[in-house]
């Protein structure tokens, strides 16, 4: 099938921690032999920090920052079979939504994806005129990375017809472990954008585990942390482009995961830094949230912090061999269960199921 997908970015992971997803997903995707054609803004200084080029199993359409370039844009939906929008897009969402949708043609399969569903629920909960809450109905199903049960319930209580998770998982093609590098090496590790509903976390989990363990050495990766204040025994790097993550995470000793304030709280919410980390058979030590052990075993596959305290006592107890232990586990277990391939497998049922259930419609 013809798959029209209007994202973020593809090409670029700058600001935008869906890139792994949608790579790994598209691709598998790409592989059962869909034709897949990705819409992308040139917004954020997106292009000029490219990870990839345009990859040869999906046609990438970059398009300005401009309404006339959007609905260029969005016209070229009506050639698809199946035209997703997904959440997050970065310029105008809203107008994006109704131009995709009105330019596809009938017949085709109209889904959103949500990247960041706890958010947009929350977004469309405190409005009842939301945009995307007026297009609920008229679309073929929601689909999201994640948020388990309460994420598909609180759509369906919203009115869509149908939503499903489809999980971040590993593209072991692209994800693997690598001979540590210097500039990588530390104790424990953290990659995350700076943004307002994960800083006070990154705080308890990150920072102040920093300051009570002044002999170990903390290092810090992502955008827009350069002003922020730190420990001296932290280390920041800035953006840490995609090509170099498995170095990031085969380097420390332990590599920590802080989820988003809003994706704790709903759980089932694994983000793309959970299986790139054991992909790179990384010890990795994540905040608490419910629904982890869906991914891997707590004590045997990752280690649980639920507060700051627990970092510090983790850190304080764990050897390089039980690290190395815990990340050959879970690296096995994410290789068994968690590939995209899989997950493409998942998606490609849904759109098999959305699209007979239109033509019954017919």
């Amino acid at each position: 099938m013809r798959i029209a997908f209007y994202g973020s970015s593809l090409l670029s992971s700058y600001w935008n921690g869906a890139a792994t997803y949608y790579r790994g997903l598209l691709q598998a995707l790409a592989e059962q032999g869909h034709r897949i054609t990705f819409y992308e803004p040139d917004v954020y200084d997106r292009q000029k920090n490219r990870d990839i080029e345009p990859p040869d199993w999906c046609e990438v359409v970059v398009y300005d920052g401009t309404m006339a370039a959007l609905h260029a844009a969005a016209a070229r939906a009506a050639d698809a079979d199946i035209v997703v929008k997904t959440s997050g897009v970065g310029f105008e969402d809203e107008a994006l939504l109704d131009a995709v949708m009105a330019a596809a043609r009938p017949g085709a399969t109209r889904i959103f994806w949500d990247v960041d569903a706890p958010a947009t629920l929350a977004e469309m909960r405190g409005d009842a005129a939301h945009p995307l809450r007026r297009a609920l109905p008229d679309l073929d199903a929601v689909m999201t990375y994640g948020g388990g049960a309460p994420v598909v319930d609180a759509y369906i209580a919203l009115g869509a017809r149908a939503c499903v998770p489809i999980y971040n998982a590993l593209d072991p093609a692209t994800h693997h472990p690598v001979p540590p590098e210097p500039e990588f090496a530390a104790d424990l590790n953290f990659l995350g954008n700076r943004l307002p509903d994960r800083e006070e976390r990154v705080e308890r989990f990150f920072f102040e585990p920093a300051l009570r363990l002044p002999g170990a050495h903390f290092l810090l990766g992502g955008s827009g942390w350069q002003d922020k204040p730190m420990p001296g025994n932290v280390s920041y790097i800035g953006h840490v482009p995609t090509i170099s993550h498995n170095a990031f995470n085969s380097s420390a000793k332990a590599v920590l995961n802080v989820n988003r304030a809003s994706m704790a709280e709903t759980g089932f919410s694994p983000p793309t830094r959970i299986f790139e980390a054991a992909g790179a058979a990384a010890c990795l030590i994540t905040d608490a949230w419910t629904g982890l052990g869906q991914f891997l075993d707590e004590g045997e596959e990752v280690l649980v912090a639920r507060d700051g305290d627990d970092v510090v006592e983790i850190m304080r107890g764990l050897t390089r061999e039980r690290a190395a232990g815990i990340g050959e586990r879970a690296r096995q277990r994410v290789l068994r269960d968690h590939t995209y391939a899989r997950r493409a497998e998942q998606a490609a049922a849904v759109f098999r199921d959305l699209r007979a259930r239109r033509e019954a419609m017919v």
